[in-house]
């Protein structure tokens, strides 16, 4: 017997609305992770504004001198270091253009046909500025949006949570954990940046490789790109060691190697655990489901995705038992 299954307009609609919603989401990522790295930073700094109002200062003002004190720490910690960083970054560029020759003529490298790449070479030097163009369009974006949540915190907190009618408090509550989290999601990061060039700085100093200072700082900014940022960091570190004996360069490979394996399995799960209290074997999977659906993107945001769905998946299942 042949059963006929009526579909109704209602239903055509809604799966149609629906998918045309989710593709939407698709179309604009970019602009929902540019938002969601916004809300990150204002769950960093938000703690700071609420202590500046404790004094009676105007939340415009105090949202002005937490960026005017951010400001002011970059330009300490630049200005502290700015002689040996230029001095030892300008004669590592020099030392690694002639690095370059030198491999090319005791390898016995054509140079000529090294030449004949200098157009492609102007081509991706072109590329690359556009690149880095891009990204301080984005970190301009970012600093603006984060600056008009922070001013707006507590009435989008308010409209938002007021969307779910009874369950108000509930929602309001559970918007202050995941803030929580995020903040110190983005701490435990920073600390990461910091062990990382530290471990580097030591194991290049122990090696006698030269620049240390600016290779140790490189590989620690760096370290907030998830997989390929190790793997740069430690090029040019190579290419310098490759001057003294290949041997060298092999220890500084393996350091880095080293490094970089602590820093997956040992250091990145064990900080996040404490930040965020995941497990890190959830840790390393959600960096590689990430890396795996949105590139570089999607592992440096991983975890603090993985936060925020374990945290409403504990709240509504905790509301269903």
């Amino acid at each position: 017997m042949i059963r006929k299954i009526d579909i109704s307009h209602k239903t055509v609609f809604f799966i149609a609305g629906f998918l045309a919603f989710i593709w939407t989401l698709f179309l604009i990522k970019d602009l929902i992770l540019l938002l969601f790295v916004s809300i990150i930073f204002v769950s960093a700094i938000a703690p700071l504004i609420d202590d500046l109002k404790r004094f009676k200062i105007p939340k415009p003002v105090a949202i002005a001198l937490v960026y005017i004190l951010v400001l002011l720490v970059l330009a300490g910690i630049i200005t502290l270091g700015l002689t040996p960083i230029t001095v030892q970054t300008s004669n590592l560029l020099d030392r690694l253009t002639s690095t370059v020759d030198s491999l090319a003529r005791g390898y016995h490298l054509d140079q000529n046909s090294l030449k004949q790449q200098i157009p492609d070479l102007s081509k991706n030097i072109v590329s690359f500025t556009l690149d880095i163009f891009n990204v301080f369009i984005t970190a301009v974006l970012v600093v603006v949006i984060t600056f008009y949540l922070l001013l707006d915190k507590e009435n989008l907190e308010t409209r938002f949570s007021a969307l779910f009618g009874e369950n108000q408090a509930k929602v309001a509550a559970l918007l202050k954990k995941i803030e929580t989290k995020l903040g110190a999601w983005l701490r435990g990061q920073l600390l990461l940046s910091v062990i990382v060039a530290v471990l580097i700085y030591i194991g290049l100093f122990l090696l006698g490789i030269e620049y240390a200072l600016p290779l140790a700082i490189l590989s620690g900014l760096l370290e907030v790109i998830p997989i390929v940022g190790p793997i740069i960091s430690a090029i040019p570190a190579i290419l310098i060691a490759l001057l003294t004996s290949p041997v060298v360069a092999g220890m500084v490979a393996m350091l880095y190697l080293l490094v970089q394996q602590m820093e997956s399995h040992v250091i990145v799960p064990q900080v996040m655990k404490r930040a965020v209290g995941l497990n890190p074997l959830l840790v390393i999977i959600a960096i590689a489901v990430g890396s795996r659906l949105l590139g570089v993107a999607g592992a440096l945001l991983a975890v603090p995705i993985t936060v925020v769905i374990q945290i409403v998946g504990e709240e509504y299942l905790n509301n269903a038992a």
